[in-house]
């Protein structure tokens, strides 16, 4: 018993602690070491690290794959243990962030087999982070002429940011989630529940347009009209107005869709919405009455946006489905592209060069970015959580926010100009 027990005591001392590897342990003592040991010599001449068997560097499993398996990362061709550059070729093929390099934890550096960036692909780069909302957010908006970025998130506040500084110079508690917020003119609209905050940033007037009912999930403007869509399934639309307890009025309400609508897009003098019951309604804005209903999502329309003559869709059905106007005014899909997991949300923009681009926040942590029309894949952004929105900025600027509360500034690069002989 003495003999088993001290050589269990003895393997113990050997062992290096998973904790103290991530950096949380909090244990003094510690029965496990607090330093990297070194791993037994290995059996089939690969090597002695982990990353020479396809092993994830921070799983404790012991996967070793069969020589010229897909997992295996070496060959037996007398490179004995080049753990930098099999991460670095590891890399290149998973576009997978570190989980522990985000939380600034990571203990391997250059020899992890996941990427310590934030993004992978040429053309753009990052700002700055700014990250000082606690929850998801659901709105980012630059007013035009003003130097104040305007964020919003569940966790009840609005924050204002110096876009010189990009310091937080203001802090609105709202007291309940914002669940939208988008920018007009000199007006800043915040969703809430059961109603639609209205402030002018250059009057300092505030005003609240009441009628929704639950969450405003989206909202849009479009032909002098503000459109609001709430969690039942219905959208309100306010025009201005002469009154002067308030500026707007309430015109219509769009109703049809039989569950939230959770997005809105405005294009060829229609209005687009999108919602859970896995339907997108075409509304004529000028009768505020609905023309057609597209029905070929399969699960929740989570993203619309209008590009020229065409309507991007996306859902949790893993599709982004590319509609045109073919006869008589009726929209079919002409295309669909299919992700690897659910399509969060969708925006569009062009590069430094002015070519197209199209973002695609999947279920992942990650934005794809494709060129279009032919879908060809231009980078990828990363982040925390699932990227709620993306936002586009002045100067080439735009901005991504996710669901932990972590806002991302980005900037395309201009390409150099090879000078001719």
């Amino acid at each position: 018993m003495d003999t088993k027990f001290a050589r269990r005591t003895e393997r113990i001392g050997r062992t290096t602690c998973s904790y103290w590897r991530a950096g949380k342990c909090n244990r003094n003592p510690c029965r496990f070491v607090h330093i990297e040991t070194p791993s037994p010599p290995a059996a089939c001449g690969y090597g002695n690290t982990a990353y020479s068997y396809g092993k994830k560097p921070h799983s404790s499993s012991e996967n070793t794959p069969k020589y010229g398996s897909k997992k295996a990362l070496l060959r037996d061709n007398g490179d004995r243990g080049d753990a930098t550059r099999v991460a670095k070729a590891f890399k290149k093929s998973s576009p997978r962030i570190c989980k522990y390099w985000i939380n600034n934890n990571c203990v391997h550096g250059e020899q992890c087999l996941y990427l310590h960036s934030w993004f992978r692909g040429d053309g753009f780069s990052t700002v700055t982070k700014l990250q000082e909302h606690k929850k998801v957010i659901t709105g980012i908006a630059l007013p035009v002429g003003s130097d104040k970025l305007y964020s919003g998130s569940t966790d009840g506040t609005v924050r204002i940011w110096d876009c010189h500084t990009g310091q937080c110079a203001k802090v609105i508690n709202l007291g309940a989630e914002v669940t939208s917020l988008i920018s007009e003119g000199s007006w800043i609209f915040v969703g809430l529940q059961n109603a639609v905050k209205a402030w002018n940033i250059q009057t300092m007037s505030e005003f609240t347009l009441d009628g929704p009912k639950g969450r405003v999930r989206a909202m849009t403007v479009g032909n002098n009209t503000l459109f609001a869509a709430a969690e039942d399934g219905v959208i309100f639309a306010w025009r201005g107005s002469s009154k002067a307890d308030s500026p707007f009025e309430l015109v219509a309400s769009l109703t049809g869709h039989t569950k939230a609508v959770v997005c809105l897009a405005v294009g060829c003098k229609m209005l687009y919405s999108g919602s859970m019951d896995q339907s997108i309604k075409v509304w004529d804005m000028d009768t505020l009455q609905c023309t057609m209903t597209l029905n070929d999502h399969t699960d929740a329309v989570t993203s619309l946006i209008c590009w020229d003559q065409y309507l991007l869709s996306s859902s949790s059905d893993r599709t982004i489905k590319v509609w045109a106007c073919i006869e008589a005014g009726s929209l079919e899909v002409i295309y669909t592209h299919t992700e690897e997991n659910g399509v969060v949300s969708l925006f569009g923009m062009p590069d430094a060069e002015g070519k197209p681009i199209l973002f695609s926040s999947c279920r992942d942590n990650s934005v794809h970015m494709y060129e279009l029309p032919s879908f060809s894949e231009r980078g990828r952004l990363f982040a925390k959580k699932d990227v709620a929105l993306i936002e586009l900025g002045p100067g080439g600027l735009f901005f991504t926010g996710d669901e932990s509360g972590l806002l991302m500034v980005w900037k395309w690069l201009e390409v150099p100009k090879v000078a001719s002989s």
